[in-house]
């Protein structure tokens, strides 16, 4: 069975939380991010509204998520770089395919992969993943390093929300029903990890194409 020791809790319909599911890939996880950041280097990026975002962002895959003063898309070329992003790592690939059939959603092949990488004191406020082309295939988003608190609403931005805290290795996956849901991370609070010291990274697979 797929993540047999992965404990699996229903966020809502179309969302589950899979526990602890990277397991013995988080070594080779955090390798890759590194890897791809060598090439497409983590930055910082603003609203349409002219905000700083608080997280520092990369992508790997066919395109990568973008956001400036001119909104938010998906371009083929690293605006930082002027080159192609990085190609998706196999071993993002293979797990996102597999935690999204645990799930429920079979034969998804993601073909983009944004990376967050969170130092003390970033926050993601309550949003919605809508800048993809097809609502019917998930998000598989996947907790790197500090824990941090994670918020799951529904429809709206006002209705009330799951609240759960995310440590290393869980595997959020919400599709369906659920595709559209608002969610956001509260502020990443002062610790350390044996592997990624002060930090957290979020890795979130799309199909954005």
């Amino acid at each position: 069975m797929l993540f047999a020791n992965s404990e699996v809790t229903e966020l809502a319909p179309g969302a589950v939380l899979l526990r602890g599911a990277v397991g013995a890939d988080d070594g080779r996880f955090l390798a890759e991010i590194h890897r791809v950041a060598s090439i497409s280097p983590f930055r910082s990026v603003v609203t349409p509204g002219g905000k700083p975002m608080s997280v520092e962002i990369t992508s790997c895959g066919d395109v990568g998520w973008v956001a400036d003063r001119r909104g938010y898309r998906y371009e083929a070329i690293d605006p930082a770089t002027g080159s192609p992003w990085p190609p998706m790592p196999d071993v993002f690939q293979e797990f996102a395919t597999r935690a999204a059939a645990m799930a429920g959603y079979e034969k998804y092949v993601p073909d983009t992969c944004l990376i967050n990488r969170y130092s003390v004191g970033s926050k993601m406020g309550m949003h919605q993943d809508r800048d993809e082309q097809d609502f019917s295939r998930p998000i598989i988003s996947v907790s790197l390093g500090l824990p941090i608190n994670f918020k799951f609403g529904g429809l709206s931005r006002a209705g009330e929300a799951v609240k759960v805290q995310l440590v290393h290795g869980d595997v959020v996956v919400f599709g369906g029903p659920a595709r559209l849901a608002f969610h956001g991370v509260g502020t990443l609070r002062k610790g350390k990890h044996p592997l990624t010291d002060a930090m957290r990274y979020n890795l979130t697979f799309r199909v954005a194409l």
